[in-house]
């Protein structure tokens, strides 16, 4: 009953501050900006001119493999940091305006304040990334060449799992910090500290969760999916409990205090 009160609590905030509508949008965007501008960008160069006489421009189309990669790079860099900034405040914002107090003052759980916070951002976010993504496929279905819907299916949930991680760990600096920018800050600089070791040790590191978009990538130039996704999606899955863990016990100790 009190888990389900916050969630509902969240999604009706989301709704009203606009989130299902302008972030769903915005990803969008981010997916199928690549793809058409790729597509369309000898059209483009040809409309404009400025091209000496006699001169040719050859610009090569990109694999269906590679269109839809642009979708998930993007969204990769992106759409991370509008999910930080999404998130940013889950707790933070509560925290230091006081209605932190004011919810823990009833007979609530202290898990159930940050996993229902937490799994409604995460829906969120999973929808935006699902229609994004799919909006994505569309366009590279009509314009690149054909991808299963089996494949954008199963690239999409693994690519949810790499950003369930990432919002456990703005979550995590959400639990201990009042400004919302120094948790945005400190989100980021992490997952980019993540990615460049994992980019520096990937041969060492198989199972970072940070390697998840590289696994996708091979599967949709292969078709098949690589036995370290496996790992990687299991590390990011516990990185994120880890991440729920602390943030637990770190509000539980500043109610103490």
């Amino acid at each position: 009953m009190q888990w389900s009160t916050i969630f509902k609590k969240e999604l009706t905030e989301h709704w009203r501050s606009f989130k299902w509508i302008w972030v769903p949008i915005v990803f969008i965007m981010f997916a199928i900006m690549d793809p058409l501008t790729m597509y369309y960008f000898p059209i483009i160069m040809d409309s404009v001119g400025n091209v000496p006489e006699g001169a040719t421009l050859d610009f090569p189309t990109p694999s269906v493999a590679e269109a839809m990669i642009m979708s998930f790079s993007q969204l990769g860099l992106l759409g991370v940091l509008i999910a930080v900034v999404v998130s940013m405040g889950l707790v933070s914002k509560e925290v230091k305006s006081g209605v932190y107090e004011l919810v823990l003052s009833k007979p609530v759980s202290f898990t159930n304040y940050i996993t229902a916070k937490y799994v409604a951002a995460l829906m969120l976010i999973a929808f935006s990334l699902a229609v994004s993504l799919l909006v994505g496929w569309y366009y590279v279905n009509i314009l690149f060449g054909t991808i299963s819907l089996v494949q954008i299916t199963v690239s999409i949930l693994f690519f949810i799992v790499y950003f369930m991680m990432i919002l456990g760990i703005v979550m995590l600096f959400n639990s201990f910090l009042k400004s919302q920018g120094l948790v945005a800050f400190l989100s980021i600089i992490t997952v980019v500290i993540l990615n460049v070791i994992s980019s520096i040790y990937s041969h060492v590191i198989t199972w970072s969760p940070t390697l998840i978009s590289d696994y996708i990538n091979m599967y949709f130039y292969s078709g098949q999916l690589e036995t370290e996704i496996w790992f990687s999606t299991v590390a990011a899955v516990a990185i994120t409990v880890m991440c729920l863990v602390i943030a637990t016990i770190t509000l539980k100790n500043r109610a103490i205090d």
